[in-house]
C-alpha cells in the first residue's frame, strides 16, 4: 500500500508539472477577435493577456462607439481565451492524474 501511495504521489507531481507546462505554452497561443465590421482587432493570449489592439481611424472620431467596440470585442476575446485555457488545463491535469478508484465519479 505504501508503494502505491508513493506511486500516486509521483503521478500527482507529474500532473502538476504538466499543468505548469501547459500554462506556459498558453502564453504563446494567440487569439484574434475582430469587431463585426473589422474596425477593431484585439489579440490576446490563451492566458487572457492583451497583446495588441488595432483601431481603425474611423473609430477614433467617435469616442462612445470606440468604447462600445472595445468592451464587446475584448469580452468576446476573453470568452474564447477562457474556453481554450480551461479545456487545455483540464486535459493536462486529467492526463497526469493517477487512477484512484472512485475518483472518476467526481471528475466528470
Amino acid at each position: 500500500m505504501f508503494g502505491d501511495m508513493m506511486g500516486m504521489m509521483g503521478k500527482l507531481k507529474e500532473a502538476q508539472q504538466k499543468v505548469e507546462e501547459t500554462k506556459k505554452r498558453l502564453d504563446t497561443v494567440l487569439i484574434d477577435e475582430n469587431s463585426s465590421d473589422n474596425a477593431l482587432k484585439v489579440t490576446i493570449t490563451a492566458n487572457r493577456e492583451i497583446k495588441n489592439i488595432s483601431i481603425s481611424d474611423t473609430l477614433l472620431e467617435d469616442k462612445e462607439q470606440l468604447e462600445d467596440y472595445l468592451v464587446l470585442t475584448i469580452n468576446k476575446a476573453i470568452a474564447k481565451a477562457t474556453q481554450i485555457n480551461e479545456a487545455e488545463l483540464a486535459a493536462a491535469a486529467k492526463e497526469g492524474m493517477p487512477n484512484i478508484p472512485g475518483l472518476g465519479n467526481f471528475m466528470k
